[in-house]
């Protein structure tokens, strides 16, 4: 009987599907946005390593009949595609391995992709979102905390306008499943839903909510700077830049923080949700700095207003959790929150020898090209992707801290 070699078609294929069962993060995300590469590659011409990808314009509303034109004012946000994958060499001996034997390789190299693709995604979710829920250095073990934590996260989404259209989902690490598990044992539900829960001891979909359980959850850590003593320098500011008096300590990247008597608006409304605004930290701040990098844009008029007011000169600043305190950064989004682009790579010529197979699939693409070193007797192989992230509404996400 002969061997059954393993072809790049072959290869390629198990790859994908593999990449694509194993994403926690990145399979409930967009993935629109590859169209845009692919189809201008189709007509002749690459839009480059980086696009800008447009948000929809937004409006006042008109009371009465006399018109009042609106200028109208479109933002974009970038998405950088890096390249990167796994590199595989076997003798000719081992290369007629059978194809179950090859699988349970091809899962391994797969996995360190599949790995930096939602780690990657990740830590732009722990930087980029503002909105936050919970309470760092406390994790939700009783039903009632359980169902609050996902109940208010839930909240959040809703005053940010998220549509409910079985397209929120939650991602979670290992600990904070563990305790919503144990949170939720209680809860009523159907047979069928405590049973998957008990078997697989894993938080099923539920509450509205996709789940995905991922430890590449990012750990953020908070600079030096007292949570709730630094202050606001300078009445009326608006932009993604906050004057301050001299921090007491660092901030880092990703530190969520809100200012003492400016709420949030409904983005459609601009009615007051009642909630303080978040904002999220962009760019580290040293101790003793006077302006902040932060987002969003403080906008306070306007069809992009997004808060009911500017700080007032002196207003306090509350940063979430403790000076230098570290916690999770799970999170609860919508799809629309977050892009992931996966764009098809050039493929070598024909007479070089290589065999390349590029494979995709709901926005998903895997390139594997087969190659042989006839010094050492090695069948080369390397699996590629070629991908970027962004946070393209990051309102429609919220951080779940513990």
């Amino acid at each position: 009987m002969s061997n059954v070699l393993v072809t790049s078609s072959l290869v390629a294929k198990e790859a994908l599907a593999i990449l694509q069962n194993m994403l926690g993060f990145a399979k409930n995300v967009n993935r629109d946005w590859q169209d845009e590469f692919t189809g201008n590659q189709n007509r002749g011409y690459s839009p480059g390593q980086t696009i800008n990808i447009k948000r929809p314009p937004r409006y006042t509303y008109r009371a009465g009949r006399v018109s009042v034109p609106q200028a109208t004012t479109e933002t974009t946000v970038p998405l950088t595609l890096n390249q990167g994958g796994t590199d595989l060499a076997f003798t000719s001996f081992e290369r007629t391995l059978s194809v179950q034997q090859f699988e349970q390789k091809m899962q391994a190299a797969v996995a360190a992709v599949v790995n930096e693709i939602d780690r990657q995604g990740l830590d732009l979710a722990r930087r980029a979102t503002y909105n936050a829920v919970g309470t760092v250095g406390t994790y939700p073990t009783s039903q009632a905390s359980a169902l609050q934590i996902l109940t208010q996260g839930q909240q959040k989404l809703d005053e940010m306008a998220a549509p409910r259209d079985r397209q929120r989902s939650i991602v979670v690490n290992p600990a904070m499943n563990a305790s919503i598990v144990q949170g939720l044992a209680g809860l009523f539900n159907s047979a069928s839903t405590i049973g998957k829960q008990y078997q697989s001891g894993m938080f099923v979909d539920g509450l509205g909510l996709n789940v995905a359980m991922d430890q590449n959850v990012t750990r953020h850590s908070n600079g030096t700077a007292v949570i709730n003593t630094n202050t606001v320098s300078g009445a009326s500011q608006t932009g993604s830049t906050l004057t301050t008096a001299a921090l007491n300590g660092t901030l880092t990247v990703g530190t969520v923080f809100t200012i003492a008597g400016v709420n949030a608006v409904n983005p459609q409304s601009r009615a007051d949700t009642g909630s303080p605004q978040q904002f999220v930290v962009t760019a580290a701040a040293a101790s003793g700095a006077t302006s902040v990098s932060i987002s969003p844009a403080i906008t306070p008029t306007g069809a992009f207003q997004n808060v009911t007011a500017s700080p007032a000169n002196g207003a306090t600043i509350t940063i979430l959790g403790a000076a230098s305190a570290s916690y999770d950064a799970n999170v609860m989004y919508h799809k629309d929150a977050y892009t992931l682009a996966m764009v098809p790579m050039f493929e070598p010529l024909p007479n070089t020898g290589a065999k390349v197979m590029q494979m995709s699939d709901d926005g998903f693409t895997v390139k594997v090209t087969q190659f042989y070193d006839g010094v050492n007797d090695n069948n080369l192989m390397r699996l590629d992707v070629l991908f970027g992230w962004a946070a393209t509404y990051p309102e429609l996400a919220c951080k779940v801290v513990a």
